[in-house]
């Protein structure tokens, strides 16, 4: 089968109750590893990329990558997500390569760290989903800005990320923006602002309503019950993976990711897409520097990456099992780009802003 359209993934989500890890891939073993792990615990995938991701590998190899990965494993629905693209041209170039969603993050001008206006942000999104709804690919909107509440400053993903200090206005979503927003572009998922940065070094302490806004996405989902919400930022920084690190000559200072049980409150108000990175990171960095001090001689590469894709399985499988996504893989009727586009175009998939009436 061949790869499928996230809005796919994301209405099954919706309609069981679960949410699905979007992990960032730049090459082989970390893809190895999100597949081994969705093949044990029967886990549908999001595999994603950014901007840096496409440079580093270049394009033809990472869409054969990922190719591989959907020739390997053909009874696991996969969708290949473009994450952050900085403007219309760069979400076109994603799908021509085989992307079959796409992210229009118009919170940022298109120099990718300048703060843009609401219009700008609604009229590019708008233009990037006619366009990407016409061939059947998913596009996932961001409303506010990723940053600390702390600091109100953000991190920079691949070069990606506002410079500067941002207000507390700034770094929360707002509710009724976020209505508007959904309604003018259709958008099939939300990225919310709520605290929440990238990178290792997200808070200083471990976070508390007053850093991290989780009541927030219970506020846009309240108003949005029927748009998929997308937590940005969402790695949990392991403890183990740090200890080990620094164990072997690493120097990572303390920090704070995002509580586990934090991302399970957002998954019962509508979260169905959570992004990870970082703890891929930390997980590889963690075995190559076990793995170079433990055997100081051994010069073979697969002494060094064979470890990374073991502890990189263990932090898939469990964000699998935590967000509720294992066991949902063969329940999924995979269904191609096409017949997603007749869909689009019929209505059947057009935004519903409107709340059911209680009873």
């Amino acid at each position: 089968m061949a790869l499928v359209p996230m809005r796919l993934l994301l209405d099954h989500a919706a309609e069981n109750g679960y949410a699905i890890p979007a992990f960032n891939v730049n090459n082989m073993e970390q893809i190895i590893a999100i597949m081994q792990a969705a093949d044990e615990t029967d886990s549908p995938v999001i595999l994603q990329a950014s901007r840096g991701a496409r440079k580093y590998a270049g394009e033809n190899f990472l869409r054969h990558l990922i190719l591989g990965a959907v020739e390997s494993y053909p009874h696991i629905p996969i969708a290949m997500h473009q994450d952050h693209g900085n403007s219309p041209a760069t979400c076109y170039s994603a799908i021509r390569n085989g992307f079959t969603s796409v992210m229009m993050d118009g919170s940022l001008e298109e120099d990718a760290k300048t703060p843009a206006s609401f219009e700008y942000n609604v009229n590019v999104t708008a233009e990037v989903v006619k366009v990407a709804h016409s061939v059947g690919a998913s596009v996932e909107g961001e409303l506010g800005c990723l940053g600390s509440l702390e600091t109100g400053k953000g991190d920079k993903e691949d070069g990606h990320g506002f410079e500067g200090t941002l207000s507390k206005e700034q770094l929360l979503t707002d509710p009724d923006e976020a209505v508007e927003f959904v309604e003018r572009t259709q958008v099939d998922a939300l990225a919310v602002a709520i605290g929440t940065s990238h990178g290792a070094y997200k808070f200083t302490r471990k976070p508390t309503g007053e850093i991290l806004a989780i009541s927030r996405i219970e506020e846009i989902h309240n108003r949005l019950p029927n748009t998929h919400i997308v937590m940005h930022g969402s790695s949990s920084v392991p403890q183990e993976w740090l200890d080990m690190i620094n164990q072997y000559g690493g120097q990572i200072p303390e920090t704070y990711g995002v509580p586990v049980e934090e991302i399970q409150k957002g998954i019962k108000s509508g979260v169905r897409k959570v992004n990870i990175d970082t703890d891929n990171r930390l997980a590889i960095t963690a075995a190559i520097r076990e793995a170079a001090a433990k055997d100081p001689s051994n010069f073979d590469p697969r002494h060094f990456m064979k470890p990374s894709i073991k502890y990189m399985k263990q932090v898939c499988s469990d964000r699998y099992q935590q967000f509720w996504t294992a066991g949902n893989a063969s329940k999924i009727k995979q269904m191609t780009l096409d017949e997603y586009a007749a869909k689009y175009a019929s209505g059947e998939l057009s935004a519903n802003t409107k709340k059911t009436a209680a009873v």
